[in-house]
């Protein structure tokens, strides 16, 4: 059975660290499902909307993985929301993967102690969000434990690559780099 992927909207997210994750994780052939926060059809911040697979209201599984895209208000919008927080520490609670870029990091989960203790990045300027034992730095990719933080829309392919070696294994994901001719 395919892996279950939640991926999270709110008005104001960044379209490409949305979109590219997305297709990336379904050419890994892994069930991906796109959840409104608080409405079905979710406006960008660069004016593309997308239509959800559910409200995140009407969402009741746990995930192998969740995935918070970045952009402004989006990033704010989810880490104010307490639903998404319940269900980013339930799939940690589990032991399942979170994936955050771009201002998610800083604005979702270093609020919520998730990045205590671990190493971490985000987009230039938002790591002064992050608590004092969060340990950032500038790679473009961070994995630590079952979190994955990466800095912005230019990186958002190498962040999907990662998720699907974390997710799927080195092979797939190597495959997958090598034909979207990634790095």
């Amino acid at each position: 059975m395919s892996k279950k992927i939640l991926v999270i909207l709110a008005g104001g997210f960044e379209e490409i660290e949305t979109v590219t994750p997305i297709d990336v994780l379904r050419r890994a052939g892994l069930n991906v499902v796109i959840a409104g926060l608080g409405e079905k059809i979710v406006r960008g911040a660069h004016n593309i909307s997308i239509e959800t697979d559910v409200l995140l209201k009407d969402y009741h599984d746990t995930p192998d993985a969740v995935i918070l895209p970045g952009g402004i208000p989006g990033a704010k919008y989810l880490g104010e929301s307490d639903l998404v927080k319940a269900i980013v520490e339930k799939t940690l609670n589990a032991h399942r993967l979170v994936g955050a870029i771009c201002a998610a990091p800083a604005l979702v989960l270093a609020p919520a102690g998730h990045l205590e203790n671990k190493k971490a990045t985000c987009y230039p300027g938002f790591e002064k969000n992050f608590g004092g034992s969060t340990q950032f730095v500038t790679d473009r990719v961070v994995t630590d434990g079952n979190i994955i933080t990466s800095r912005g829309p230019g990186t958002a392919i190498e962040f999907a690559i990662e998720l699907v070696r974390i997710l799927v294994g080195d092979a797939k994901s190597q495959e997958l780099r090598e034909g979207m001719i990634a790095r």
